[in-house]
């Protein structure tokens, strides 16, 4: 077990969970002000997150919504164990439809919220649309739901900019040792394989029952507004914000929109009474 620091400077303890033979990390924040039978919102990440790359935002949101955060780690990430193999291009389904679901299960969580950044959006709306896992609603931030040239263009230049800096010297602040040696490469190489240009997940929208929050920004360098907009027209219950000014990571820069966004959500949520 280690720690990780609040925003008010407390320690606190990350735990680890067995999923599979595999190890993840993960830590649960309470609300400042928890709704008694709130349910709690799963925390996932990015293509190259981590519990601790998610920083401040997981208790910003708990205190505003008063819903418990969870944050987890992936394998492959953080201090979770490494990735038992080679990714292919079935990946983010495996995370959504295996690994998601018996990690709510382990930490036995009844119908929590997923809150997904990135690829984490994607491995949301996997989990609501390919499985049976009961849950009270989605919010997912600058999703994939196909790949565009906008993404693999946005690839090509973080992999550019990469060979600039001490990349693995930056990605230790975040993931162990071994895990920073492999994380860039994992996530450039899978999306550059020609064999991931078809991946497209919109044949689950329309199963997913649960609203859904689907929140992007308009200069998303790895993506257009077109991924949110398909799950808007394919997804049953869907609210969309469009934050101008705003590039991929719109819960680091413009938290205030954001957390306002999902705390607005999660009320209309909890309000309602077939929930």
């Amino acid at each position: 077990m280690h720690s990780v620091r609040a925003s008010n400077s407390v320690p606190i303890a990350i735990k680890t969970v067995d999923i599979n033979g595999i190890r993840l990390e993960y830590l649960r924040l309470s609300s400042i002000r928890q709704r008694e039978g709130a349910p709690a919102i799963l925390f996932l990440h990015e293509g190259l997150g981590s519990v601790s790359m998610w920083r401040g935002f997981p208790q910003q949101v708990a205190d505003a919504s008063g819903c418990e955060a969870i944050v987890f780690s992936r394998e492959g990430y953080g201090k979770s164990d490494p990735e038992p193999a080679p990714r292919t291009p079935r990946y983010l389904h495996r995370q959504g439809i295996e690994v998601l679901p018996a990690l709510i299960g382990a930490l036995e969580l009844d119908r929590p919220l997923l809150l997904g950044h990135s690829d984490g959006g994607s491995i949301a709306l996997l989990c609501a649309g390919e499985t049976q896992t009961p849950l009270s609603g989605l919010i997912v931030i600058a999703p994939h739901v196909m790949v565009e040239e906008t993404t693999l263009a946005g690839i090509r230049k973080a992999a550019k900019l990469a060979h600039t800096v001490d990349l693995r010297q930056r990605l230790t602040r975040y993931h162990s040792e071994r895990n920073a040696a492999t994380v860039f490469a994992a996530w450039q190489n899978i999306w550059l394989d020609p064999a991931f240009r078809d991946w497209n997940i919109e044949a689950c929208l329309p199963m997913i029952r649960c609203p859904i929050l689907a929140i992007q920004g308009e200069n998303d360098e790895y993506a257009t507004m077109e991924q949110i907009d398909r799950i808007a027209a394919q997804a049953p219950d869907v609210s969309l914000v469009k934050l101008a000014d705003c590039r991929h990571s719109p819960h680091r820069e413009q938290p205030q929109a954001v957390t306002g966004a999902i705390a607005t959500f999660i009320d209309r949520v909890l309000d309602d009474p077939l929930r």
